[in-house]
């Protein structure tokens, strides 16, 4: 079995930026991406997707975007981004490699991948987000709705619902910018158990991000976030706000059911729909780990900060609220590879033993 110093698996921000910490510790790590490039999930988001934050919030460690800092750039802009950085750190990806399993070996680990083939690794890297596991909610009635029914990581571009009655199911970010896109071409309801909480894109003439970096925001904890943030916020330059105000997008508590080709709102009524789309976010995909009995119950990882409760060597990168606010961001991943990489490096070079324990 090929033996390795560390893999890291998923090419995307959080691996990449991963992959960059560890060549500046000296290490050569093999990078595994399930998909033909390493650019992670962004090939794959809906059509009109930008970045929330402004290019130069939003680079990875030792790369800039470039040109204007104070754009938005768009997915394509990103997923070229991700291949120049890929490109720039000169390791090993390898492509079409999805891992299906991680088990110990010894003082190390095992990686079985989707191929049958296994690579031996003394560290781990679990930077695989979260797209390839939507969290679809149980929604009553659904074995009998007439309609369609579609998470949002399947949406790419309004066409196909032009026409249509569509309920967007969620609260943040992309249940009402997707809502919002739709509204343009087919009548739209957003569904959601709270009242859509907006943050304004800009503050005191600047981007909102100037302020979380300049202020240290960026820098809280997740324990202490609870307390300033309520529930999930929408950024917002004004469009949402007056979208949702004027009834261009209509927003109604969550429906009770789905009932034949209708959804039965809490007032009782029916209405007709043809497709319910689920904005209701992702968990982290990391069934890979679960050979391992590094998650709990509910497939969540057992962390601190994204080291490993469980498994020395074992460390995760982009998952959501994992050090901050914007950890499973790219203007966050840096910053946290920055914190789990040099005890990872101190273990593959295996300081306890070097100090006698």
């Amino acid at each position: 079995m090929e033996q390795l110093d560390v893999v890291v698996i998923g090419g995307g921000q959080s691996g990449l930026a991963a992959t960059e910490a560890l060549v500046r510790e000296r290490l050569r790590p093999v990078v595994l991406e399930a998909s033909d490039h390493a650019a992670g999930s962004w090939p794959r988001y809906y059509d009109s997707l930008t970045l929330f934050s402004p290019a130069r919030f939003s680079a990875l460690p030792g790369l800039p975007f470039g040109g204007d800092g104070d754009r938005y750039p768009h997915r394509e802009e990103v997923v070229d981004y991700l291949s120049r950085y890929a490109d720039r750190l000169d390791v090993e990806v390898r492509t079409r490699t999805r891992v299906v399993s991680v088990e110990r070996d010894g003082d190390g680990f095992s990686v079985t991948t989707a191929d049958g083939r296994n690579v031996g690794a003394a560290g781990i890297v679990a930077a695989t987000g979260a797209f390839g596991n939507p969290l679809l909610p149980a929604l009553p009635g659904q074995e009998g709705f007439t309609g369609e029914v579609v998470h949002a990581a399947d949406y790419r571009s309004p066409a196909p619902y032009a026409g249509k009655r569509v309920v967007v199911v969620g609260g943040g970010n992309t249940a009402v910018q997707v809502g919002c896109e739709l509204a343009e071409v087919a009548e739209v309801a957003l569904a959601s158990r709270n009242p859509v909480q907006f943050l304004s894109r800009i503050r005191e003439g600047r981007d909102v991000h100037h302020w979380l970096t300049s202020t240290g925001f960026d820098q809280l904890p997740p324990a202490w976030l609870i307390h300033y943030v309520g529930g999930t916020l929408v950024l917002d330059s004004g469009r949402y706000r007056k979208a949702l105000e004027s009834g261009h997008l209509a927003r109604r508590a969550m429906f009770t059911a789905l009932e034949g080709d209708a959804v039965v709102w809490a007032d009782g009524s029916r209405e007709k729909t043809d497709t319910v789309l689920l904005a209701t976010g992702y968990r982290p995909s990391l069934d890979y780990l679960k050979p391992l009995g590094a998650l709990d119950a509910d497939g969540m990882p057992l962390h601190s900060g994204g080291l490993s409760l469980t498994h020395p060597g074992l460390v995760y990168l982009g998952l959501e609220f994992q050090r901050s606010f914007a950890s499973n961001t790219l203007r966050g991943v840096g910053r946290d590879s920055e914190y789990v990489i040099p005890p990872l490096a101190a273990h593959i070079r295996k300081a306890p033993a070097a100090a006698g324990l």
